[in-house]
């Protein structure tokens, strides 16, 4: 093992514990060795676990400002690029959460596909998102999985076995936050409803209710 919640929390509260102060959040977290669920898809030897109130904005937009400080975090250890998948950050086990429900929302479009016969596109997903969604079709003998885009448009498309990979869809026009919402399908009748990300948080509009005279950091 070459990290640990005891060598990595010195060097982290460094950076992390200021920022967090700064920014005025209302959050707390702390470093444990990594429990692997699903050890084929993220194997992390360190999870940074995450709690207070202000978690819900960690987890909106598909926990983007969580990815964000996890990968901040990474430069300012100045780890090699190799190993940054060893540490994660977390709040409410949404990781394990979101590999879950990207499973299931694998098996589903595939079993679209089949019947169908129409190749299914994902949104936008990250390289380890679409790795869960190759990873839950890989048994399959009459379709196959495929990564086409470039850049942040990478996605996942599934198509029959016998078919000829379509081209990436055009990108849709560029909104306030890139890559589409809800559980990353492109096609409406697999969506969920409801203006909250997928674990009932309610998305950030860009602005923070004033919080005049807290001046606290993580506890």
């Amino acid at each position: 093992m070459k990290y640990s919640a005891e060598s990595l929390q010195p060097k982290l509260d460094q950076f992390l514990k200021p920022l967090l102060e700064h920014a005025d959040f209302e959050l707390a977290y702390e470093l444990r060795a990594a429990e692997n669920p699903h050890p084929e898809v993220e194997n992390p030897e360190v999870t940074v676990c995450f709690s207070g109130s202000d978690v819900e904005l960690l987890l909106a937009n598909r926990a983007e400002l969580l990815l964000a400080l996890e990968h901040l975090s990474m430069e300012a250890l100045r780890l090699p690029v190799e190993d940054h998948s060893l540490i994660s950050f977390d709040a409410n086990d949404y990781r394990l959460l979101r590999v879950e429900e990207l499973r299931m929302s694998a098996l589903a479009a595939a079993e679209k596909v089949k019947r169908t016969r129409v190749p299914f596109h994902f949104n936008p997903m990250s390289s380890r998102e679409r790795r869960v969604i190759h990873l839950a079709l890989r048994e399959e003998k009459d379709l196959r999985s495929e990564s086409v885009g470039v850049g942040p448009a990478r996605a996942v498309v599934i198509i029959p076995a016998d078919m000829p990979t379509p081209p990436a869809p055009p990108m849709p026009a560029r909104g306030p936050h890139p890559g589409g919402r809800g559980n990353g399908f492109r096609h409406g009748d697999t969506r969920r409803g409801g203006n909250g990300d997928r674990h009932g948080h309610p998305r950030s509009s860009g602005g923070r209710p004033p919080r005049g005279g807290r001046g606290r950091g993580p506890r």
